[in-house]
């Protein structure tokens, strides 16, 4: 299918576009990520404030960036590279080319960790499962120590590109079941969650705010990061799917939708893990050694996902069809937001005139190579995690620049505000834009060099080979940066000439 095709396809209805989107925003993020994030920025009485927080950093950074992104998608109906072009013109092209790669190598691993989920899922319904932390801890790592890493990410590339293939319209289709199953997951293992003797002192402690916490500036950084983790706000990613949006479709109220959504799933996957770990291990520890045990991440964030949470449902009653729901949920969530970057990639070919079939092999193809490093090795993957995860703040402070270039008060006016809004976006917005998100982006990577230079990697900050250092950061975005902006000319060209073809 040539580009030109491509511009006329469109979600068929606004209930398939947010849950698409919504499998963009709901992903490991909400589930694996989350609760630890939570349970580590929590207070001697809860972690309240750390949801405060982060709920305050949904409306200042999260929002008002997915507002963005439906806008530049919608108006440029091409993808990252190509709805760049149009709103910023052909000289940033590079910009818009750094943002799709950023997705693209968050992709690569990505991949990986959904591998792990459903191989989980398989073991789940198929072995027993590990009765102490020992037996949990020789199932991790006999699956690491095998092939099967590189095999089920192959096998999650593979079914990725089967959908992402035959188009927009097969994307709708998966996340219409995709999304809904995956709710209800997550809400029948809450409900079984909370039914613990315990389970209540987890939601005790989740909810319960430590007021003196919202002093702490790290806090705030650590909600800002999770936000931008968990919802997908300035990936690409939704500017993506904004491209096939109907005129008629709201972009400030999906936005609203999108960020709300998203944190709901969030919330309710926190409260199914706290009650679940507290329910299981409050008859036999202290408050305090179970909070160590879920800030504790094990191999590339992995111990409380993939060896504390089989076992504790080992020790409740139905404990291995809640074991299989929940790897169930996760494996829906992480293939949904993988189906995304597939395409995000797929589609910057296609708007330079390739065949989508063509195009999104080559994508899963390359994926599939360049993602091996990290099935190899848990110690790859933790490196591209943090080079990467970084990343997309640069990539919020591009879009950010896009807008200020543009001009705000324009793009709010004519870009979102058209004539079929029900809601007409306000001048808030602009100066959260313009002022809000880059004090937010910059804060935040200095703070992220000043926590890698100081406690990540104090002895080899200097170091581009060492896994958390400031240079391994410099000398990857450097690398990519120098490329995209070398040969900007040639991509601005080619994605141009990709209308004519």
């Amino acid at each position: 299918m040539g580009s030109k095709n491509q511009g006329n396809e469109f979600f068929s209805s606004k209930l398939g576009l947010i849950l698409s989107v919504l499998g963009i925003a709901v992903g490991t993020g909400n589930i694996w990520r989350f609760p630890r994030i939570a349970a580590q920025n929590g207070g001697q009485e809860g972690a309240g404030a750390f949801l405060v927080a982060w709920i305050c950093c949904l409306f200042l950074f999260s929002i008002p960036l997915i507002i963005a992104e439906y806008g530049i998608g919608r108006h440029g109906r091409k993808g990252v590279v190509g709805s760049f072009i149009k709103l910023v013109g052909r000289k940033y092209a590079w910009m818009g080319s750094f943002i799709g790669f950023v997705a693209t190598a968050i992709m690569f691993y990505y991949s990986v960790v959904a591998g792990w989920c459903l191989y989980y899922l398989i073991e789940s319904v198929t072995s027993s499962l590990p009765a102490n932390i020992q037996q949990a801890e020789a199932v991790w790592y006999g699956f690491q120590g095998s092939a099967w890493p590189s095999v089920f990410h192959a096998v999650m590339m593979g079914l990725g590109g089967f959908i992402v293939v035959k188009g927009i319209s097969s994307i709708e289709r998966i996340n219409k079941v995709l999304i809904p199953s995956l709710l209800l997951v997550v809400i029948i293992s809450l409900t079984r969650a909370i039914t613990l003797e315990g389970s209540g002192q987890g939601l005790e402690y989740l909810f319960t705010p430590d007021w003196s916490m919202l002093s702490e500036p790290s806090l705030w950084l650590e909600a800002l990061t999770q936000n931008a983790w968990d919802t997908g706000a300035a990936w690409g990613l939704i500017l993506t799917y904004g491209a096939y949006m109907r005129t008629k479709d709201d972009v400030t109220i999906s936005a609203f939708q999108t960020g709300i959504g998203n944190n709901i799933v969030s919330l309710l996957a926190a409260m199914t893990i706290f009650a679940t770990v507290f329910g299981t291990l409050g008859s036999t520890m202290a408050n305090g050694e179970i909070l160590d045990i879920m800030k504790t991440s094990g191999p590339a964030s992995t111990g409380l996902t993939f060896m504390w949470m089989p076992q504790l449902f080992n020790e409740m009653a139905g404990g291995t069809a809640f074991a299989i729901l929940f790897f169930l949920g996760l494996t829906f969530a992480a293939f949904s937001s993988l189906i995304s970057m597939i395409e995000l990639a797929s589609r910057v070919l296609v708007d330079m005139g390739f065949p989508r079939k063509n195009a999104t092999i080559a994508i899963c193809i390359t994926g599939f190579f360049l993602g091996m490093p990290s099935a190899i090795s848990t110690d790859i993957l933790a490196n591209q995690d943090f080079v990467w995860a970084v990343g997309l703040m640069v990539s919020g402070a591009f879009m950010s620049f896009a807008i200020i270039k543009f001009n705000p008060d324009q793009f709010r006016k004519k870009i979102v505000n058209n004539n079929e809004s029900k809601i007409k976006l306000g001048k808030w917005w602009s100066v959260i834009i313009k002022y809000v998100v880059p004090v937010e982006v910059i804060s935040l990577l200095v703070w992220w060099i000043y926590l890698s230079i100081t406690s990540y990697a104090p002895e080899s900050w200097y170091n581009p080979l060492s896994a958390f250092s400031v240079a391994t950061i410099a000398v990857q975005w450097g690398i990519a940066m120098g490329v995209f902006y070398f040969y900007n000319g040639k991509i601005a060209d080619r994605t141009m000439a990709g209308d004519k073809s």
